[in-house]
């Protein structure tokens, strides 16, 4: 059999061979992520407002700042352990800027009252951004002090900027709250118009 007549039988054996699938490209993975710890009242509303926010890929409630460990919500509300109410939000900075986020949340409560917001009491309200980094806390500084240009009248700021040390997730049912109680009394006095404010306001950052 000549050369020629063998690769002509080789080349049809191969056409009758399954052809080798070709793996699809992978679906591009999620961006870059950052997390911000704020505290700011009540963190039902803070973590209602955010999981309804465009580039937020996690809203947790938990307590930061305090000295016991393992803090529970009962423990917290006595007070004297040191802890905040806090929002843990993760997020994609190439779909919400850092700046952006603070906003929001300078949106939501007010910054020049420490440890009060509305009828909510004690110093598990109180205003503060723990950060993770230098760049984080100098875009807080920077927001605040924009923050303060645009209520000339509200009085001074009073928001703290902390390091971050430990962050505990409170209880399960806390966890989107307002999702599961919207018709709770304090959900549908307390977190739905503020929900709705940042709906009217700042629409264009809202899912």
């Amino acid at each position: 059999m000549s050369r020629r007549s063998i690769l002509l039988l080789l080349m049809s054996l191969g056409a009758l061979l399954p052809t080798p699938a070709i793996a699809a490209s992978p679906a591009p993975g999620p961006g870059p992520r950052e997390q911000l710890t704020l505290g700011g009242g009540c963190f039902w509303c803070l973590d209602a407002v955010f999981r309804r926010t465009r580039g937020v890929v996690e809203s947790a409630c938990g307590y930061a700042g305090g000295t016991l460990s393992h803090p529970t919500y009962k423990a917290v509300c006595r007070g004297g352990t040191g802890h905040i109410e806090v929002v843990r939000v993760t997020f994609e900075p190439a779909k919400l800027s850092r700046e952006n986020l603070l906003r929001i949340y300078l949106g939501l409560h007010d910054p020049t009252s420490r440890d009060r917001q509305g009828a909510d009491a004690g110093e598990q309200y109180r205003s503060v951004v723990f950060t993770r980094n230098p760049v984080q806390r100098e875009a807080a500084l920077s927001m605040l002090r924009e923050w303060s240009r645009e209520h000339p009248g509200r009085g001074p700021v009073v928001t703290e900027i902390r390091p971050l040390e430990t962050f505990w997730m409170a209880e399960t049912t806390h966890q989107n709250y307002f999702a599961q109680h919207p018709d709770q009394p304090y959900c549908a006095f307390v977190v739905a118009p503020k929900v709705r404010k940042f709906v009217e306001t700042m629409g264009d950052l809202a899912r």
